[in-house]
């Protein structure tokens, strides 16, 4: 259920959720505040839309009337219990359940954190277990192929070049595409370190390779875009900020052509930043500081994929192990 344009610059809820006006409202303001101070990606936004808007048809069905405020204030445990079981009758991955639940636990805190709605309950949900997710890295020689041949599917000279060098800056640097794309021509990363604007605004230095500086250099020479401080550092055809789906369409035709795992994403390139440092001996925390992680678990995630490259590279090698 997509939201929609409303009045005085509100996006609603789908018109098709009933919902009170102060909770009409209240929704309103929480995806402005995703969009603007928590700057959620438009992709989490509108996931998140969708979420909550179920969970108050839900709550329409449930209570039997159309919520508002007050009746967001008074659900019990049972309530929600309810609203999960629903999910999981429809089949729904757990993913995607452990989702919905961070998108309406968000608006709860939203809603307390602004004096409108106080429910301890929802702070005590526990969501479906997931499955611990385990990045995929490309192999040191498959990510040199891929960086060598960035550049091929252009026709363009300065396209080619513009590919190789923001490829190369993901790897070299441990950026999300997002964080990548996001940087304008007057933060080139062309000194010894680069500040990066990445999660909740939070911003981090990274050190910068020699090959990157030269690879966004070679770009930029070539760029016939007259590109100003503030602009876009990195430019579509017509000048303008280079949009996600044109990398990731780069992507699938550089798994297709060198014939690569579906895994091998703009991400993958992330990930393979951090498992080659921690596989040549990187320290697990300065690691962390370069990827911008807030919890050092989210980063340790990195010591099994090396674990699982070793393991491999041991049963290949050791004779014992055929």
């Amino acid at each position: 259920m997509a939201g929609s344009g409303g009045i005085d610059g509100r996006h609603d809820v789908a018109p098709d959720v009933a919902v009170g006006t102060d909770l009409r409202h209240a929704f309103a303001d929480w995806q402005g505040w995703l969009a603007g101070e928590r700057r959620a990606s438009e992709h989490t936004t509108a996931a998140y839309r969708r979420d909550l808007a179920d969970f108050l048809q839900f709550l329409t069905e449930h209570l039997g009337a159309p919520p508002g405020l007050p009746e967001l204030a008074a659900l019990r445990p049972a309530d929600f219990r309810a609203w999960l079981a629903r999910l999981g009758g429809r089949g729904l991955a757990r993913t995607s359940i452990a989702r919905a639940l961070s998108a309406v636990r968000g608006f709860f805190r939203f809603l307390d954190r602004r004096g409108l709605v106080h429910n301890a309950a929802v702070g005590h949900l526990s969501g479906p277990r997931l499955p611990h997710a385990v990045p995929k890295a490309l192999a040191v020689d498959e990510t040199e192929e891929l960086l060598a041949e960035a550049g091929a599917f252009q026709r363009r000279a300065w396209h080619a070049k513009r590919d190789v060098a923001l490829l190369t800056l993901l790897y070299g640097c441990g950026l999300r595409l997002g964080e990548a794309l996001a940087l304008d021509r007057g933060a080139a990363p062309f000194g010894e370190m680069l500040r990066v604007k990445g999660k909740g605004s939070k911003e981090r230095d990274v050190p910068v390779l020699p090959a990157v500086r030269a690879a966004v250099a070679a770009y930029l020479a070539a760029c016939p875009h007259e590109l100003r401080p503030a602009d876009p550092l990195f430019v579509g055809a017509r000048g303008g900020r280079l949009h996600p789906r044109i990398v990731q369409g780069l992507m699938q035709k550089l798994r297709a052509t060198l014939g690569l795992p579906a895994s091998a994403t703009p991400h993958a390139l992330r990930h393979s930043f951090a498992t080659h440092l921690l596989g040549s001996g990187g320290d697990l925390r300065a690691i962390q500081d370069l990827l911008g992680h807030a919890s050092l678990g989210t980063t340790q995630r990195y010591t099994s994929v090396d674990a699982a490259r070793l393991l491999e590279v041991y049963r290949a090698a050791h004779p014992r192990a055929r």
